[in-house]
């Protein structure tokens, strides 16, 4: 059994007993979280999708840490102008433990 969930504008394919890295979420490591946003539900082959929304599905889970993504180096340079700017940045997530899903 699996599900697609949207979390803060993005897609993701969770099953229970998974680990997923979404952007970051408001609340502290070792809160549950409910995520209410299920577009797809497979069950053993019997599928389900909403729309866009499953109404009464939803995913629960569990804050596991907060964490920072790998850092991306941002380097812009123009030719001949004595102009090179080197910056980085790393991406704030949220580590979370898929506990279960319920569909209708």
């Amino acid at each position: 059994m699996y599900a697609i969930v949207d979390i803060a504008g993005k897609q993701f394919k969770v099953e229970k007993d998974q680990y997923i890295y979404a952007p970051k979420m408001e609340g502290e490591a070792g809160s549950a979280v409910k995520l209410d946003k299920v577009l797809l539900i497979d069950n053993g082959g019997k599928v389900e999708v909403g729309a866009p929304v499953l109404a009464n599905a939803n995913v629960s889970g569990k804050i596991l840490e907060h964490v920072k993504g790998d850092k991306v180096i941002v380097f812009k340079k123009k030719r001949r102008k004595g102009y090179a700017v080197k910056n980085g940045h790393r991406q704030q997530y949220t580590k979370l433990l898929i506990d279960n899903i319920s569909g209708k």
